[in-house]
């Protein structure tokens, strides 16, 4: 799979799993693999030794910059990229380190990434790659980007709202009714890019992608690769503590559910605990702590709960009042496994 000027040997770009689910090993290993390895950058200074409690935004490109570049040394020839979220304070400001620490392509979602070449205008071999969850939202990127900088996307990654985990680009009502068909919307992406731009980019799906079978459908349907997160994290490379990954091997599909996240976006998660994760941060946090979102529920209102602190206590192994975030197929996680591994089963 080529995405602008970069080229691996197998379809597959590893999901951005935000605050340090995938950080340098996972990345790097993927990237080792063949693969396209993705360090999330959103929340990226938490847990940073960069990071003294109170130098959050500062800490941030500086704590992505070293990230990128341990999972270099782990995969040195490697396509290594990153996940930014449209939705976060500090968005330019990490698009720029992504370009500055090396990363080869940026995929962007949880928001639309309107201004994404104009961050990114320094760095022109810098792959960019939106998420988008409908036809109109690429032609809408499509248009702005080629209007305003001359550009467009490489590649876009057409996530399944019904399947995919963490934070969704679509509204809570409209997942999981039946409505949605992931891959008559890749279909109608990559028709869109070849009739109106005469462009061929691979379009990529995201969400449900657990097995050789599942890899197979999606490239039967139309899909040039596929992105997958929830499978990586049951690996021994997964940068999570073990008790993040304890909980993917214990949980039941029923254990899977939505959420309103206080960014405003529904995420889909491990559920059970929702209610003491609110009442942790109503306890030992009743305020913003970092303003890490530019909107947020819990920063304006007091609402729901913090995010990336809840995020960030289930990296570090506190899933009892931590957020755990997953695809619906996290169930089907049984054992710890190897990046490469998957990589076997996938394509070999």
């Amino acid at each position: 799979m080529r995405i602008g000027k970069h080229e691996v040997p197998y379809p597959l770009i590893q999901g951005g799993m935000a605050v340090r689910v995938s950080g340098y090993r996972l990345a790097g290993n993927v990237a080792r693999c063949g693969g396209i390895g993705l360090v999330a950058t959103a929340g990226i200074a938490l847990n940073s030794p960069l990071f003294t409690g109170d130098n959050y935004f500062t800490a941030e490109p500086e704590a992505l910059k070293a990230e990128l570049a341990k999972a270099y040394e782990i995969a040195p020839d490697g396509v290594i990229g990153t996940n930014c979220m449209v939705a976060v304070t500090d968005y330019a400001d990490l698009v720029k380190a992504s370009c500055e620490g090396g990363a080869k392509l940026i995929v962007s979602g949880a928001g639309l990434p309107l201004n994404l070449p104009a961050l990114t205008a320094d760095w022109p071999d810098v792959a960019l790659v939106p998420i988008v969850s409908s036809i109109k939202a690429a032609e809408l990127i499509a248009r702005k980007w080629h209007k305003a900088y001359g550009r467009l996307p490489d590649a876009v990654v057409v996530e399944d709202p019904d399947t995919a985990g963490g934070h969704l680009g679509e509204k809570l009502e409209k997942i999981g009714i039946g409505e949605y068909d992931q891959y008559a919307t890749v279909r109608g992406v990559k028709d869109y890019f070849r009739e109106k731009w005469s462009l061929d980019i691979p379009i990529i799906a995201a969400g449900g992608v657990w097995d050789r079978e599942d890899f197979q459908y999606a490239m039967e349907q139309g899909s040039d690769g596929v992105q997958m997160g929830t499978r990586f994290v049951c690996t021994e490379e997964c940068d999570a503590d073990d008790a993040f990954k304890q909980a993917y091997l214990d949980c039941k599909e029923e254990d899977i559910g939505l959420l309103m996240s206080p960014a405003g976006l529904p995420g889909r998660a491990l559920i059970a605990n929702v209610e003491k994760i609110r009442e942790r941060d109503l306890e030992m946090t009743p305020t913003c702590p970092t303003g890490c979102l530019r909107k947020c529920a819990y920063k304006s209102e007091g609402e729901r709960f913090c995010i990336v602190h809840a995020l960030d206590r289930a990296q570090r192994g506190d899933t009892e009042t931590g957020l755990v975030f997953c695809g619906t197929n996290a169930w089907k996680a049984t054992r710890i496994e190897t990046v490469a591994g998957i990589f076997d089963e996938l394509f070999h």
